[in-house]
């Protein structure tokens, strides 16, 4: 299948008010797939490139939100790995924000997806990443499902670490968020790469895909889990698709994640090896935009 080209082929909304272009970037949702955005987040600061604003979907919300707070590529990076190094403390943390009692879990009737990550997000988070948006040293917005509004709703002040949450609530696995007084769920399920949020707040915007899709072959049975998260995969895929066809950023980076499953946090090395090449990617894309720019607005 053939990918999204990185570099947009209508430039014309790219201009220069002063010095060089303003970038701002939306990391896409995609659980461990996610882990890819580290690169985007290095070749920037390799670059020397400080976003004006970002935005982020589930997994692109926790990286998007330790960019914002300031930490380096290599700082996100170390973390990350850091924390999936050691699987047995990572399973002892998921495992202590299960229900505490038979009435924890039968509050509200049944629910098959019991973990609370509100009760586990903090573990994983960066001690960098604040409690609040208005401490982040970049605007941020994150993207949250309503569940039963059917809609997206955008965050942008107030408490971060439950709207990370709430956007990062992958249904079957974490029990919906009450954030806002609604109960909210992964903010992927609306909008994976929520690049049109950022429309008119920079010169240039980065959309990262790491929805990736199911992979295999005609010969192999999708197993139940993978036919729940490969649905999932599909869906998303084509709303992606259909965003793409009204409007698209700048520079759209889709990093080939499809072998690795959406909770395969422990490859994270894997991950990271096997998406190197947006590097370059993004890198090629960068110059040759900057270039249009210069010679559109000398």
């Amino acid at each position: 299948m053939q990918s999204q080209p990185a570099l947009s082929e209508d430039l014309s909304s790219v201009h220069r008010i002063s010095g060089e272009p303003t970038v701002a970037v939306a990391f896409g949702a995609g659980g461990a797939r996610g882990v890819a955005h580290i690169h985007v987040i290095e070749v920037l600061d390799e670059l020397g490139i400080k976003p004006v604003a970002i935005s982020g979907a589930s997994i692109g919300s926790i990286l998007g939100s330790g960019m914002a707070a300031g930490m380096t590529g290599r700082e996100v990076r170390e973390s990350m790995l850091a924390v999936f190094s050691k699987r047995s403390e990572v399973i002892s943390r998921i495992w202590r924000s299960r229900p505490y009692s038979m009435g924890d879990m039968f509050s509200g009737g049944f629910r098959l997806g019991q973990f609370n990550i509100e009760r586990t997000l903090p573990a994983f988070l960066p001690e960098s990443v604040p409690k609040r948006f208005e401490d982040l040293k970049i605007p941020m917005k994150i993207i949250v499902t309503d569940f039963y509004a059917q809609e997206e709703a955008v965050c942008t002040s107030g408490d971060l670490h439950n709207a990370i949450a709430a956007s990062s609530a992958i249904p079957a696995l974490f029990r919906p968020v009450l954030c806002n007084n609604r109960y909210m769920i992964d903010g992927g399920i609306f909008n994976p790469v929520p690049y049109d949020h950022l429309a008119g707040l920079a010169d240039i915007i980065i959309g990262i895909d790491v929805v990736g899709r199911p992979s295999g072959t005609s010969e192999d049975c999708p197993t139940t889990v993978d036919l729940i998260y490969g649905s999932s995969q599909i869906m998303m895929q084509s709303i992606i698709s259909m965003k793409l066809k009204a409007a698209s950023p700048h520079i759209f980076l889709r990093p080939d994640v499809s072998a690795f499953r959406v909770l395969d946090f422990f490859k994270a090395d894997e991950i990271l090896e096997a998406t190197t090449p947006i590097r370059d990617e993004l890198k090629y894309s960068l110059d040759a935009i900057m270039a249009f720019a210069g010679k559109a607005n000398p």
